[in-house]
């Protein structure tokens, strides 16, 4: 008699692993606790925020287990994330510290393991309503806390890095420890609060309050770089938009036009840097930081092919770092540039196959946006801007957030368009196993549709559903499971 409850219980376990609402669930819970790490730390220890993130890494196998029969080994991680944490692994051997190198490690591959799993129980909208969902909160948190310190109680919150400086306007930290970071979450948000708007996954109220929030946070920041984060994205969302509207014969030329004017504007923002700096009024911050980087690049030549070794968050008592800084005379975390940063830390080497994780995912989930019409689509390559352009000016991509938003847009991107596809379907990458060159083959009598790719009246989205068009229609992505006929899927 007691041998059913216990052949039941597994099952039942395995049932609850494998569901949506646990996934959503997991989803939350792992976003909330990666974008909170400082104020994890600060409040409760650094014990604890490990402890948090071992609970979410063993929950995330039992899922992956539980659901081993929807995964396929071959596309579970894209090969440029495997073979960069490689590296970042090889260089333990060669690190002066050994020991806390491996722990370095070991943080980074739990964060990418817990994006790697989001990734396969979450959809790209299911995925964007729970970081926008999370987002909400952390950032009416901080706003809230910056009230509190700035002009209820004006007492700076020191514990949580906030200085109180709301009735200035500015800058302010939040929750996040710094401005810099403040602003590039904001950013972040921004992006995938207008992404939910587009596909009227939540009321409109909430989206443009979202909007607000985040738009008046990254005012008050006063960080330089989120000037620089608005443009850059800025002008990905006018580019993308204009490749999502042209002829699909013409896509391909006016790709490589687009990749042109790209490396020209990178030559000419270089060569105007000066003026480009005195206009954004970050002279003294830009200063600091080009003494940083050519401090840096002096030291890199005595390792310059395999680095000093992965520390990620720098680690003040081991060389080179300590060396810089006492000769900058300053106490730099990170390297204030994530290419230089893995440059450093992994040399020549490692910077390469992190330039080549970035472009690749960036070209991947570029050219599936350019090709289907829902906008949801769209999240995945402007928040890989955000990502790239950033690390010109902050080391956020290689830790925490930062690095748990890269490995999730790589995976999002391997997933939607890979050599692994064909190895899957024998079909192309880009067709989704329709044969279709573009991927949108258009039937007769189509529905008209609305700008976020919905047939007019269709209200999937409204009720926090993936956006999607009839049967017939429109082929259904690889990313998506899927449904029966007239069925929306929810987001949960």
């Amino acid at each position: 008699m007691t041998d059913a409850p216990r052949s039941a219980s597994p099952g039942w376990w395995g049932a609850v692993l494998a569901s949506a609402s646990f996934a959503r669930a997991y989803t939350l819970v792992v976003f909330t606790a990666v974008f909170s790490a400082f104020a994890i730390e600060r409040i409760a220890g650094r014990v604890t925020y490990v402890t948090i993130i071992t609970g979410l890494c063993l929950l995330g196998i039992a899922v992956m287990i539980a659901r081993r029969r929807e995964i396929s080994l071959l596309r579970l991680v894209p090969t440029t994330v495997v073979v960069f944490i490689g590296w970042a692994f090889a260089s333990i051997f060669w690190s002066s510290d050994a020991s806390a190198s491996f722990w370095s490690w070991v943080s980074m591959a739990a964060v990418a393991f817990l994006a790697v799993v989001i990734g396969h129980v979450r959809d790209t909208l299911q995925t964007v309503r729970a970081l926008g969902d999370v987002l909400r909160v952390l950032l009416g948190v901080s706003l809230g806390l910056e009230v509190l310190s700035g002009i209820l109680l004006d007492v700076p919150f020191t514990f949580l890095g906030i200085q109180g400086n709301l009735a200035l306007l500015g800058p302010v930290q939040g929750i996040f420890g710094t401005r810099n970071l403040l602003g590039f979450v904001a950013v972040l948000a921004l992006i995938t609060f207008l992404v939910e708007y587009r596909t009227q996954s939540v009321r409109p109220g909430v989206s443009v309050a979202s909007v607000v929030l985040a738009g008046g946070l990254a005012v008050l920041s006063d960080s330089p770089t989120v000037v620089v984060l608005a443009v850059g994205v800025g002008l990905a969302v006018g580019a993308l938009a204009l490749v999502r509207h042209s002829r699909p014969e013409r896509r391909a030329g006016l790709q490589l036009l687009l990749g042109a004017l790209v490396v020209v504007g990178v030559f000419i923002g270089y060569a105007a840097r000066h003026p480009i700096i005195a206009f954004l009024g970050a002279g003294t911050d830009f200063s600091v930081r080009v003494d940083l980087w050519n401090f840096m690049v002096d030291i890199l030549r005595q390792r310059p092919v395999q680095g000093f070794g992965w520390y990620g968050v720098w680690d003040q008592q081991e060389y080179p770092f300590n060396a810089i800084n006492y000769w900058l005379d300053t106490s730099h975390a990170s390297g204030l540039n994530a290419y230089f940063d893995t440059a450093l830390q992994l040399g020549w080497v490692g910077l390469v196959l992190f330039l080549a994780l970035g472009a690749l995912a960036l070209a991947r989930s570029w050219l599936v946006a350019g090709e289907r019409r829902s906008v949801i689509y769209a999240w995945t390559p402007l928040i890989l801007v955000a990502l790239l352009v950033d690390s010109m000016f902050e080391s956020f991509t290689l830790t925490g957030l930062g690095w748990l938003m890269l490995v999730l847009c790589a995976v999002r991107a391997g997933q939607s368009r890979s050599w692994r596809e064909r190895l899957d379907s024998g079909t192309d990458a880009g067709d989704g196993g329709t044969g279709a060159g573009s991927g949108l083959p258009h039937a007769g009598g189509e529905q008209r549709t609305t700008g976020s790719g919905l047939p007019s009246g269709g209200d999937a989205t409204r009720s926090g559903g993936e956006p999607g068009t009839p049967p017939g229609q429109q082929p259904r992505p690889r990313d998506e499971p899927p449904r029966a006929q007239g069925q929306p899927r929810t987001a949960g």
